[in-house]
């Protein structure tokens, strides 16, 4: 599933050719892309008909279109497969398309294609904030001005979880996946299991600098492309791949000490550390 880097830089490019357009028609080619939209495709469609677009936000992996009644916002989660293209309207239809915003000064047209139709669409009140109401208790990533770094520190502090637990609660913090955790936690030498009311504030600093860290060099390369359906608006993959220190290499040598990279279970997943800068904490919280 894309993470808040990959997220980010489809943000970038949907807002570069969306950002101040109205649309003129919405098709929906699959209900299941609209299934959050109570009321219904056709709704969803008739709702946004005429509406201009004000801009492209996003809020964890989550992307939000503010529209120019002040009142809605269109919200958006690629899922496990979604993929938002920029494309010429006389372009062929992507076999997986599901939903189609066509605009009013014709060309490109926004489409949502979505191979195993995890992902969605809905129209939402926003809040007195601007965020939608569905995903205001969402809490900010480590890049968003929002982003308190003192608030985040006092709920670590009152949890009793291990360290990579709480990076993957939406509402602690919000974008960190199991790629980018992994890569933070080895820049941070800390622990995935080091429990969380263990750590001092210079190791919450250290953290919190090491996921913006790893989050900004993934921007800077578009993201990271285990997955080929990932792709930014111009249908092409990120590289961050390539740079990774340890997620995904186990046994490899670890890019700082050369200790063999180590691969645990995790939540039905797996965790990469390094066995000799990230020793495994006497006491541990999974």
């Amino acid at each position: 599933m894309p993470e808040l880097p990959e997220v980010e830089v489809v943000r970038r490019g949907v807002a570069e050719h969306v950002s101040g357009r109205v649309i003129a028609r919405v098709e929906v080619a699959h209900p299941r892309a609209v299934r959050r939209h109570a009321a219904g495709a056709r709704d969803f469609a008739d709702l946004l008909a005429k509406k201009a677009v004000l801009g492209v936000h996003r809020r964890g992996k989550y992307l939000w279109l503010p529209l120019d009644d002040h009142r809605h916002a269109v919200v958006g989660h690629l899922g496990m497969s979604g993929q938002l293209l920029v494309q010429p309207a006389a372009a062929p239809d992507e076999r997986h398309l599901r939903v189609r915003f066509a605009f009013t000064d014709g060309d490109p047209e926004l489409r949502f294609v979505d191979q195993r139709t995890f992902g969605g669409f809905a129209v939402a009140p926003a809040g007195p904030d601007g965020v939608p109401e569905p995903i205001a208790h969402i809490a900010p990533d480590p890049m968003d001005e929002a982003f308190d770094d003192d608030g985040f520190a006092a709920r670590l502090a009152r949890r009793r979880t291990g360290v990579k637990r709480a990076l993957l609660d939406q509402s602690m913090v919000s974008g960190v996946g199991n790629i980018y955790a992994d890569e933070a936690l080895w820049l941070a030498r800390l622990h995935y299991a080091r429990p969380t009311e263990t750590l001092r504030r210079a190791d919450v600093d250290r953290l919190l600098q090491s996921l913006r860290e790893v989050m900004a060099a993934a921007l800077a390369q578009g993201g990271t492309s285990f997955d080929s359906l990932y792709v930014d608006v111009n249908g092409e993959s990120g590289y961050f791949d390539r740079a990774l220190h340890v997620y995904g290499r186990a046994g490899e040598p670890c890019r700082r000490c050369a200790a063999p990279v180590r691969r645990d279970p995790f939540m039905n997943r797996s965790s990469y550390t390094c066995p000799h800068c990230q020793p495994r904490p006497r006491r541990a919280r999974w």
